[in-house]
């Protein structure tokens, strides 16, 4: 347990940083969840709107500082890789 007062602050931070770390990271996952479900159930009618929120709820836990910024593009570039393929798209390599 702590004992200097610094040390007590830095413990109670690290609880309520860990709280809202995890609220952020359940809240990502359940969007990257919706999007795969949508891909799986051939519902192409939503898929680009749950691709949108899913997009956006991604970067918003990079900018809260939850995630890093390559995870954040590694993790929005498979999922329109994976929604593109779905619709039936045709990526070109280079």
């Amino acid at each position: 347990m702590a004992t200097h007062k610094s040390a007590e602050k830095r413990a109670r931070q690290t609880i309520v940083r860990n709280l809202r770390n995890r609220h952020n990271l359940s809240t990502m996952r359940t969007a990257i969840k919706k999007v795969r479900d949508a891909i799986e159930k051939k519902d192409l009618a939503n898929l680009n709107a749950l691709l949108r929120t899913a997009q956006s709820v991604i970067a918003k836990t990079c900018k809260k500082g939850t995630i890093h910024h390559n995870t954040m593009a590694r993790r929005i570039g498979r999922l329109a890789k994976a929604v593109s393929k779905a619709q039936g798209y045709v990526s070109k390599s280079v």
